[in-house]
């Protein structure tokens, strides 16, 4: 048989197109709308109702604009909330830049000393090329956003505003990585050049503070104390003065964060449920908390997600937000869109395959904000605050359908104390270690 694509199988690929005429209508609505457009069901609007049983009240919806700090967003989202309660707030918003800062420069000196770990790898090895892929990410995982909160803290986000480069990331992101390669290519050459570790680390340093310059220039200087001012909901003004980022977390957010871990749903046969795992050369504080997550089954990440919002609490979570779901009325449902029907064709690959098969994997993380329970209280929708601005979806919430939360998402976010006596245990396993470049080590 032929390699190659013959003329005649072309004749024959030309008269199936023909045969139908559905393929024809299909053509004229795609090529003019678009595919999402012309595959969307407006149906789904129908049972993905904008109504939940179980609801907590939140502030106005953020916008990370155009920049992959929803991992910081989902989280500031969480956390806000025990400050507006602590001082009887009506809206609050804690600072994005100030943690994005912290995060490029810590991330920098991790990639700089995986660099210096790896000395001995292969230039042309698939290891030094992922570490070289994505040194500064703009995503992360909740472990990482612990590992900044517990050395940085928080600040109120009028004490290190937004700046173009905060909110449009892709330009100084673009300089610093073509700065860090190149200064992993100085510190490999150093060390065929025979410079010993002392030597390269003594280099490092030289060239962490000019990412530090770098960073300054684009999101300016974090706050080294500051004062917060603020009314609340009765009109009382409030003010607090010579804070930092550490005192005003410990005094207005408060959490224990090595409470909070990560649950996951992942279905490949490398993966047994009830084990922990950690991915290696994943993380940005080096010598700070390692990733780690518990493989549950899926049922049992929403189980621990109900208990959670019920008890007053929202949830950071991870998934896949581009599949089957629509942007502009925020719906997330397995059938939202139908390319399957607009083109005549079945996408039949379970969770695992999709994973196995890169076709899926977190691209994105949100809030759990609400649930509604069914009269046997089994949860069929979720609501889910976005950080994507108030004009997509219902003034910038989305709804989740249980069914897509059972394909699409990943992870959860909860505090031990919600967790069972069984899974709190398994939580004290030690971690099985994962390739870095698998697709649970993908950043939100």
């Amino acid at each position: 048989m032929d390699k190659s694509i013959s003329f005649t199988q072309l004749e024959e690929f030309e008269k199936d197109f023909h045969r139908d005429p559905a393929k024809r209508v299909a053509q004229l609505a795609v090529t003019s709308n678009g595919v999402n457009q012309s595959a969307a069901d407006p149906f789904t609007l129908r049972r993905d109702r904008f109504q939940f049983s179980v609801e907590l009240k939140t502030g106005h919806i953020t916008n990370q604009k155009a920049s992959g700090r929803c991992w910081l967003f989902a989280a500031m989202n969480t956390m806000r909330m025990e400050v507006m309660k602590k001082l009887n707030l009506e809206d609050f918003e804690l600072s994005q830049n100030y943690l994005l800062f912290y995060d490029k420069l810590e991330k920098s000196n991790y990639f700089l000393e995986s660099i210096l770990e790896t000395l001995d790898e292969p230039t042309n090895g698939r290891l030094i090329a992922h570490l070289l892929t994505a040194p500064l990410n703009d995503g992360g995982q909740w472990d990482m956003l612990c590992n900044i909160v517990d050395k940085y803290g928080v600040v109120p986000k009028d004490a290190m505003p937004e700046t173009a480069c905060s909110s449009s990331t892709g330009e100084i992101t673009s300089y610093m990585t073509r700065r860090l390669r190149e200064f992993a290519c100085t510190l490999r050459e150093g060390y065929a050049q025979g410079r010993d570790i002392g030597q390269l680390r003594k280099m490092k340093e030289g060239m962490l503070c000019s990412i530090y310059n770098m960073l300054c220039i684009a999101l300016g200087n974090p706050p080294k104390t500051f004062t917060f001012e603020i009314r609340d909901k009765d009109n009382k003004f409030i003010r607090d003065t010579g804070l930092t980022g550490r005192s005003f977390y410990e005094k207005y957010v408060g959490w224990e964060l090595s409470d909070y871990v990560s649950l996951i749903n992942a279905t490949t046969k490398d993966k047994p449920f009830h084990r922990t795992f950690t991915v290696k050369l994943l993380g940005n504080v080096k010598e700070g908390r390692p990733v780690k997550y518990l493989n549950l089954p899926v049922e049992e990440l929403k189980q621990a997600a109900v208990r959670q919002l019920e008890g007053g609490s929202p949830v950071w979570f991870g998934c896949d937000v581009g599949k089957s779901s629509t942007r502009k009325t925020g719906i997330m449902d397995l059938e939202a869109l139908r390319p399957d029907q607009l083109f005549g064709v079945e996408f039949g690959m379970d969770k695992a395959q999709r994973l196995d098969y890169c076709d899926s994997l977190m691209t994105h993380a949100m809030v759990f904000q609400g649930v509604n329970l069914d009269e046997n209280g089994a949860p069929d929708r979720w609501k889910v605050e976005n950080s994507w601005g108030d004009e997509l979806g219902e003034k910038g919430y989305f709804v989740m359908s249980d069914d897509w939360f059972t394909e699409y998402t990943y992870q959860v976010v909860i505090h031990k104390k919600y967790l069972t006596d069984s899974q709190r245990a398994e939580l004290e396993q030690a971690p099985i270690e994962l390739e870095p470049w698998d697709p649970m080590g993908s950043l939100a």
